[in-house]
């Protein structure tokens, strides 16, 4: 079965091409990697907090799973905190992919960017059934206030009354050293 993806990225990386090459691979091979493009563009910033927060949840709706393409910058972006924290929240599978080691419109490529799941995490609470948004904000681990604490899958009681970064579930992958032209498929189903 076909999965839907939600692509979350910094804007800068379209602009440079990189998320692109990502977003369009299916348009080259003869498959359509099992995915549909179900993303919505950083644009819509200009209509103000609420209606971002709006058309973002509007874009995962009937989504899967939600793919952050990882630049050098992605991990500071309130919206793809948001998109990451939402998708996870709504029980989307999330996976992060480097692009850097992309050639951009310059042919020029990057180091890898700092993962975006090490800055953000989830405090479960003491029954292990909700967790709480958190993010590194440079110095401790505070409460994200965009999206409150929600129902997560019952945690085992080892990891209950406790945070983790959200790396210490989602995997990333290097669209290059990975080769996602042709393993896509498999990372997003």
């Amino acid at each position: 079965m076909a999965r839907r993806v939600f692509f979350s990225f910094h804007y800068q990386d379209v602009i440079d091409f990189r998320a692109n090459i990502v977003r369009n691979h299916n348009v080259t091979k003869d498959d359509n990697a099992g995915y549909f493009d179900a993303s919505i563009w950083e644009s819509a910033k200009r209509q103000g907090d609420v209606a971002l927060k709006r058309l973002i949840n509007g874009g995962l709706d009937n989504t899967s799973v939600t793919v952050v393409l990882i630049g050098t910058q992605t991990y500071a972006r309130r919206w793809v905190r948001y998109e990451i924290m939402k998708s996870i929240e709504r029980g989307n599978k999330v996976i992060g992919v480097h692009i850097n080691g992309i050639p951009d419109k310059n042919q020029q490529v990057k180091t890898l960017g700092p993962n975006p799941f090490d800055y953000l995490g989830l405090q479960i609470s003491t029954d292990g059934i909700r967790g709480t948004p958190t993010v590194w904000n440079g110095m401790q681990w505070v409460y994200y206030k965009d999206l409150e604490g929600f129902e997560i899958a019952e945690q085992p009681w080892d990891k209950r009354g406790k945070h983790f970064q959200l790396s210490h579930w989602l995997r990333t992958y290097d669209w290059v050293a990975n080769n996602g032209f042709h393993n896509f498929g498999t990372w997003v189903a």
